[in-house]
């Protein structure tokens, strides 16, 4: 598996580098600075997973991927290299939750996409609470984490041209609560946690956390590095 990872890694990165100009030096240095952890990203096509994982590399970074994905046998071929973790929406994540916890100990970097599907335009939607309850079972900071410029890929590849990709990385903190929030602190949480990410990308795309992006957290505290 290891000299797997390590070829198709190779190939996706330079077929990556051959359709964008990829900045990811902020990401990768934040990782770097960061003992394992969730790693929460704005989804937005087929392209920031790669990226993420790829020019990471050598530092292990894996995924939760909802499990019908596995259907495709070129992503599960993918998925399987990179060791990504199935969760299927229509049931309990207790399973799931286990097999992040075991790769978090093994020293893999986690990526979650909380608005749990892409927004194809770039511009941020509402987040789902799921990492909240992962990071607060866990006890596990979040580094937050944006990218913009994938979402003209298309438009740029009709045009024969690469791709500014831009991946930037915020401060990694911590859920200050004590006990289980109730709905209501949940989505009070998550807003601060989207708001985080929110702030990382320009004014345009931050979308329903515009106001968020610019708060005070009542519930974050951050890490110094």
């Amino acid at each position: 598996m290891g000299l797997r990872r390590v070829a198709v890694t190779h190939i996706l990165k330079g077929l990556l580098n051959a359709l964008c100009r990829i900045d990811c030096r902020e990401y990768v240095d934040a990782l770097s600075k960061n003992k394992p952890l969730l790693v929460a990203f704005n989804h937005v096509n087929f392209l920031e997973v790669p990226i993420l994982i790829t020019h990471s590399y050598p530092l292990h970074v894996t995924g939760l991927v909802k499990s019908e994905t596995w259907k495709n046998p070129i992503f599960a071929f993918l998925f399987n290299t990179y060791r990504a973790i199935p969760i299927d929406r229509t049931k309990s994540f207790v399973e799931a939750f286990r097999h992040v916890r075991e790769a978090i100990d093994k020293g893999f970097y986690m990526c979650i996409a909380p608005e749990g599907t892409r927004s194809k335009n770039g511009v941020l939607g509402r987040g789902k609470a799921g990492i909240v309850q992962l990071s607060l079972e866990m006890d596990v900071p979040i580094l937050p984490v944006a990218h913009h410029g994938g979402e003209r890929i298309w438009e740029n590849m009709r045009r024969f041209r690469r791709t500014p990709f831009f991946i930037r990385a915020g401060r990694p903190f911590k859920i200050r609560f004590v006990g289980s929030p109730d709905r209501k602190e949940r989505e009070e949480i998550m807003d601060e946690v989207m708001g985080q990410m929110a702030r990382l990308l320009p004014g345009e795309m931050r979308g329903v956390y515009a106001e968020h992006a610019e708060r005070e957290c009542k519930y974050l505290e951050f890490i110094n590095q």
